[in-house]
């Protein structure tokens, strides 16, 4: 086991063992500030172990047959869904996610695992006729996907267990080894992922989880046993790691400032809870969190009087036990303080706050701003909190520059019942996902995920993310005997 429950304290999953270390780090609920637990930290000597056990794996992990990469993949499903509580509310202590998301989380890395088994089948090549021209008469290619080695993967604090399940359910369905170093806010949830792992029957060193500092996260992106680097957090730290990761395969899913549109013909009853939903769903720490809302002249007045009154009414603020509660604290108070100040300076140059405004320890009611001038960080940053900016619009192809002025392209929401606008949209928006009719929060673990501009480099989603993990091979036969 890797806890003492009377202590309190987590150990390092390395090679197979739980792993202790002189360096400890506390983990601490964001609600009310409890201890959740004590958790060790890599040392530079750890980590290194880490490194070489993934590396000494790999022998054992790409041989693994198709049949018992999904026994492997099938038994971590079974073992999610035996202590899917158990993890619920692990996320809720150490995130401070709403249990009923943190419910939803779990049952989304369940489907992330199953997919992944299901996908091994398919991860197939190609047969190639080579005799297009001449020289390639009696010749035939084929194409073949090998895995390429370890992975690091550096996982964020939001999805402390399906954004690490996205990283891991690949690689053991290819046949890499991985290291995953969690966000330091919640690294017990990926914790209790590789015990799970390891009952499972996924052979030692395959997944090692090790939470550090900063500088052991950059001692694994510099390692050259390391071959991929799998990054999921904020662009300022991903894309100076893809500098530093060298010739290593780098896949990066970063941040957002995602917006939906809403045109006269929008259907309000369904557009308006959805929104809401996803501004203020996990206090907005969500990278597709809904933080642009692009409303039309015509529907504007309507729109802002439904949207206030559904929030004032439906979202339930506060502690993330309730099952009510969907907006509950920022993961630190210094958030919660960035966030405040944002929004001030906002209104200080000329923005008008419709709602919001209370604010208890980490906990940020929602918050709903108009007018605000596109110059000022709630609106141009990704806020990864409860805030939502509103802006009126005339036409379809005004919404769609506005929603192309951002650095950020990760997903963006169209809400019409004009196919044309919606295609139109499609080929015109600058984002990796246009959502037709619903919030850009929108995702299933199938989909390939992912952002231009500064919201990432390469995807995620099941599939996507083996494909990133692999590299194709072919091999040349030579079927009719040389002249």
């Amino acid at each position: 086991m890797n806890s003492d429950s009377t202590a309190k304290q987590h150990r390092l999953l390395i090679d197979g063992e739980w792993r202790i270390s002189d360096q400890m780090q506390s983990v601490y609920n964001p609600y009310d500030g409890s201890l959740v637990a004590n958790v060790c930290r890599a040392t530079s000597e750890l980590m290194d172990a880490a490194i070489g056990a993934a590396a000494t794996a790999f022998e054992k992990t790409r041989a693994l047959t198709t049949y018992e990469r999904v026994g492997i993949l099938n038994g971590i499903v079974a073992g999610l869904r035996q202590r899917a509580e158990l993890l619920a509310q692990t996320i809720v202590a150490e995130a401070g996610k709403p249990i009923r998301l943190a419910r939803a989380e779990v049952e989304r890395a369940i489907s992330t695992f199953d997919t992944a088994a299901r996908e091994v089948h398919r991860l197939e090549g190609e047969t190639l006729p080579l005799d297009i021209t001449p020289n390639g008469k009696g010749r035939i290619g084929l194409t073949r996907r090998f895995p390429i080695g370890p992975v690091a993967a550096i996982t964020p604090f939001n999805f402390p267990l399906n954004l690490v399940a996205h990283k891991v359910a690949a690689a053991i369905a290819v046949g890499n080894p991985i290291v995953v170093r969690p966000a330091s806010q919640t690294p017990i949830t990926s914790l209790l992922l590789g015990e799970i792992a390891m009952e499972a029957g996924l052979p030692a060193g395959a997944l090692n989880v090790v939470p550090s500092p900063v500088e052991q996260a950059e001692q694994l992106v510099a390692d050259r046993r390391i071959k991929m680097i799998s990054f999921t957090g904020s662009a300022a730290v991903g894309w100076p790691l893809k500098v530093k990761a060298g010739k290593k395969k780098v896949c990066l899913e970063l941040g957002g400032s995602c917006a939906a549109i809403l045109e006269p013909d929008a259907d309000l009853d369904y557009a308006v809870p959805r929104l809401a939903a996803g501004a203020f769903g996990y206090a907005g720490q969500v990278c597709i969190a809904v933080q642009r809302l692009l409303v039309h002249n015509y529907i504007y007045d309507e729109f802002i009087e439904r949207f206030l009154r559904y929030i004032e009414l439906e979202v339930g603020v506060g502690d993330p036990h309730d099952e009510h509660v969907i907006c509950g604290p920022l993961i630190t108070p210094a958030d919660a303080d960035r966030i405040e100040q944002w929004c001030e300076e906002a209104v200080r140059g000329g923005g008008q706050k419709l709602m919001g405004g209370r604010r208890e320890k980490s906990v940020v009611w929602p918050t709903v701003l108009t007018k605000v001038p596109p110059v000022y960080k709630v609106y141009t940053q990704e806020v990864f909190g409860p805030v939502v900016t509103i802006t009126s619009y005339n036409d379809f192809d005004q919404a769609i520059e506005l929603v192309n002025g951002s650095r950020y392209g990760l997903q963006a929401g169209v809400f019409t019942r004009d196919v044309q606008k919606i295609l139109r949209a499609f080929a015109a928006l600058e984002v990796g996902a246009v959502i037709a009719n619903d919030y850009p929060t929108f995702r299933v673990d199938n989909m390939p995920f992912g952002g231009v501009k500064d919201s990432g480099f390469g995807r995620e989603g099941v599939k996507y993310t083996m494909q990133e993990m692999t590299e194709p091979k072919l091999l040349v036969l030579q079927m009719e005997p040389p002249p």
